[in-house]
């Protein structure tokens, strides 16, 4: 930011302090809410505020839909039910495959598996759809729930604006905002991130809230 545009901040903020709490209040979620709408478009463009794209994922081995077909009961408890599995994988906690009888695509968690069952050979030959891997989320932009409205949250007070996530939400945005280190599962080792910078006002942004502001202040 340069020292015209911090000097016309600085006015602006005066002509803010003019108004009347409630005017404030309400001025201040209208900014928030647009450069909310701001910011998730530029994290799904996949861009810093800088205007740099984001750190590539790590390349990953790409893992081959098991063959064979599994049957196991499921979950661990009382209301178990049979499951005839083919063309699956296992990914971290989850086991996902084409599941025989729900007639899709479905995932379950391998630890709540209860019991693992032999499969007869007509079971083994039982026709069933292919498990085809379409749009793999590795091949997807990253963040696309994060940037969600119900995860970048926005308030404003009569006083200040805030624009960020909560929650769960939060952690991963911080280890990606800081480049910091975490599991990528319970009981993964921790790795580092690459810094991937999710909050930030943009110059285009700054402008925009003085635009704001300004337009509410020469208002009759």
């Amino acid at each position: 930011m340069n020292d015209d545009l911090a000097e016309i901040e600085a006015i602006a903020g005066a002509l803010l302090r003019g108004l009347g709490s409630s005017e404030r209040r309400t001025l201040l979620r209208r900014i928030a809410r647009d450069i909310q709408k701001s910011q998730s478009a530029r994290i799904g463009r996949q861009e810093d505020p800088e205007g740099q794209k984001f750190a590539a994922r790590r390349p990953k081995k790409e893992e081959r839909p098991g063959n064979h077909t599994v049957k196991f009961l499921y979950p661990r408890g009382d209301n178990a039910r049979l499951v005839l599995m083919k063309s699956w994988v296992h990914e971290g906690p989850l086991l996902t495959g084409y599941d025989i009888e729900a007639g899709g695509i479905r995932s379950f968690f391998w630890d709540q598996v209860d019991r693992w069952l032999p499969v007869d050979p007509a079971e083994q030959n039982k026709g069933a759809g292919k498990f085809r891997r379409q749009g793999r989320i590795r091949n997807k932009a990253m963040f696309r729930k994060l940037r969600q409205a119900r995860n970048l949250r926005v308030d404003a007070t009569d006083r200040e604006a805030w624009i960020g996530f909560s929650g769960r939400a939060a952690e991963i945005a911080r280890v990606h905002q800081e480049g910091a280190q975490d599991r990528p599962a319970a009981k993964a080792k921790p790795v580092r991130y690459a810094r991937r910078s999710l909050l930030g006002l943009t110059n285009a942004e700054r402008s925009r809230i003085l635009d704001m502001l300004f337009d509410k202040i020469s208002d009759p």
